[in-house]
């Protein structure tokens, strides 16, 4: 009698992802038809200016990006994913748009922990700078799975402005479930600002030299899509 064989692990992880993805992105229609808001999660932001300052890490991850220095004028949207009061907790959200050549990259991030696991459980508080943010799930770097992060700098910085003083954010990259290695420092005057309909997606516009395996993909993108049709934007959060 002739065996059927196994199916692969990647093709089970993969499906198992594209049920997920369309999950959530019905859960998301649902958010959104019951809130009333045109965007299911980070309803509300504050858009800036910034500055991100690529200095490289003590090690090499094998990504020039992250490896190698740099300095960009870039996007910065501060949200609450929920939308709760701000008397309340909330996760909390920071989305970065760089300029890449001629595109530009989206990179999001949640408030989580940065322990091996709770890296990858989102987190609640108060304050978007006293809970370490990560990008939840992994890209795929070129010597296995690499998740990035941002957390408040020890030793912020003033931009020459005593009344607003500015906040900093230490950007650190982690192979799998290995150590933190700061790579960048990102630094905005204020986290208050307009909200203009300019959305991010991570999936579409990933960071040079790395992308989502494809099961991250199938995840996201469904929710994603569903968004960018609630909302009437091109692209993302």
């Amino acid at each position: 009698m002739n065996q059927v064989p196994a199916p692969k692990v990647s093709a089970l992880a993969e499906g198992a992802a594209s049920a997920a993805g369309s999950v959530l992105a019905g859960a998301s229609r649902a958010i959104t038809w019951s809130r009333g808001s045109r965007k299911p999660l980070h309803p509300e932001g504050d858009v800036v200016t910034g500055r991100l300052v690529r200095t490289g890490g003590d090690e090499p991850a094998g990504v020039p990006w992250l490896d190698s220095p740099g300095d960009d004028e870039v996007l910065v949207r501060f949200s609450r994913a929920i939308g709760l009061p701000r008397a309340l907790p909330d996760i909390h959200g920071i989305a970065v748009r760089i300029p890449v050549e001629d595109r530009f990259a989206d990179l999001l991030l949640a408030s989580t922990g940065l322990g091996r696991f709770t890296r990858f459980v989102l987190t609640a508080g108060f304050d978007v700078g006293r809970r370490p943010l990560t990008t939840l799930l992994p890209y795929r770097g070129p010597y296995g799975p690499v998740l990035v992060a941002a957390r408040a700098a020890a030793d912020p910085v003033d931009l020459s402005d005593p009344v607003d003083p500015a906040l900093s954010f230490d950007l650190l990259w982690s192979r799998g479930l290995g150590e933190w290695v700061p790579f960048a420092r990102l630094t905005v005057s204020d986290a208050a600002g307009p909200d203009p309909a300019i959305s991010f997606d991570p999936v579409r516009n990933p960071l040079p030299g790395l992308e989502f395996y494809g099961w991250v993909q199938r995840l996201r993108e469904p929710a994603y899509h569903a968004a960018r049709d609630a909302s009437g934007r091109a692209t993302g959060r």
